[in-house]
């Protein structure tokens, strides 16, 4: 099994900036991906951004040039750097991350616990 323990989330004026990190640990072999997903209230998981383990990274049009994503593949961590923070980026954040358990298993896809980020105008 994997664990994502995520941090960093808060209250924030508008312009503001925030971080967010997101630590895997338990059975890995190798972490293909990680990313971050957000839901506002009544609103499906969206994406957010994505970093693949070659470097590659995808943003939501909606945060390019706001955001960056960035990983420590040392310490199993991904980064997510919030800056002009917009009310309408208020939402609960996600990790995921796509973990191969051993050398001889497939991927999986797992979820942190989500952490809210508000932002008031």
């Amino acid at each position: 099994q994997v664990q994502l323990l995520e941090s960093g989330g808060g209250l924030v004026q508008a312009g503001g900036s925030l971080r967010l990190s997101c630590a895997a640990s338990g059975s890995i072999f190798r972490i293909n991906a990680m990313g971050w997903y957000r839901q506002a209230p009544g609103k499906q998981r969206d994406l957010v951004a994505t970093s693949t383990s070659g470097g590659g990274t995808n943003y939501a049009d909606s945060v390019k040039g706001r955001f960056n994503i960035s990983r420590d593949n040392a310490k199993n961590t991904v980064y997510l750097q919030m800056n002009s923070l917009k009310p309408e980026d208020t939402a609960v954040y996600y990790c995921n991350a796509e973990v191969r358990g051993s050398r001889w298993s497939g991927s999986s896809h797992y979820w942190g616990q989500g952490t809210q980020v508000t932002v008031s105008s």
